[in-house]
């Protein structure tokens, strides 16, 4: 029997399209083998990573705290009752609560201009309350980017905010060292406890 040009027409579109079918399924299934391949390297990785980090850190610290930990800034103290708040390289600096309480209500903050240059344990300004006028030292050596202009307006502000909005000054540190010799947070509250005794 042979066959009607029609017929093997449709059988070789039919074969056509089954090929281009069969190809892109097949191209298909490629692909997502690779995506999965490849995620599952990727995950593999991370978690190494992760395991690698936490062989250096407390039990008790994960991956997300060591991470935030690099985030925020830290706080450093003088015996003086200085503050000075870290982050990237600028420290911002000001009394502390403890010292605010001491002098009672503050009517006057004297600042120093943006460019002065400081060493460690220079005054670099001073306050003046009701009851006495105290200077105020650098706990860092470095150089003033930024001072509190309110503070001229409401010196008051020390004493509702000192650690907050009433910082005094923001100095760009020229030795980073130097915060090894302040005290931290614990070190701090022990030495006020001392003192009010």
């Amino acid at each position: 029997i042979t066959p009607s040009p029609t017929i093997t027409v449709i059988k070789k579109k039919y074969l056509l399209c089954f090929h281009i079918t069969n190809f892109a399924s097949t191209s298909l299934t490629l692909k997502t083998m690779a995506s999965t391949t490849f995620m599952r390297s990727f995950a593999r990785q991370t978690l190494s990573r992760t395991s690698s980090i936490n062989q250096f850190s407390s039990p008790s610290i994960n991956l997300f705290s060591y991470v935030g930990s690099t985030r925020f800034s830290s706080t450093y103290f003088t015996p003086a009752h200085e503050y000075c708040k870290v982050e990237d390289k600028i420290g911002t600096i000001g009394i502390t609560d403890f010292a605010q309480s001491a002098l009672g209500d503050i009517v006057f903050v004297d600042l120093p201009e943006v460019g002065d240059e400081f060493e460690k344990g220079d005054s670099f300004g001073s306050v003046e309350s009701v009851k006495a006028a105290s200077d105020v030292y650098a706990p860092v050596s470095g150089t003033v980017v930024e001072i509190n202009e309110t503070l001229s307006d409401e010196p008051g502000l020390v004493n509702s905010a000192a650690e907050g909005d009433a910082w005094f000054i923001k100095l760009e540190l020229s030795d980073s060292s130097e915060l090894g010799d302040l005290m931290e947070p614990d070190a701090y509250k022990e030495h006020c406890e001392k003192e009010a005794h």
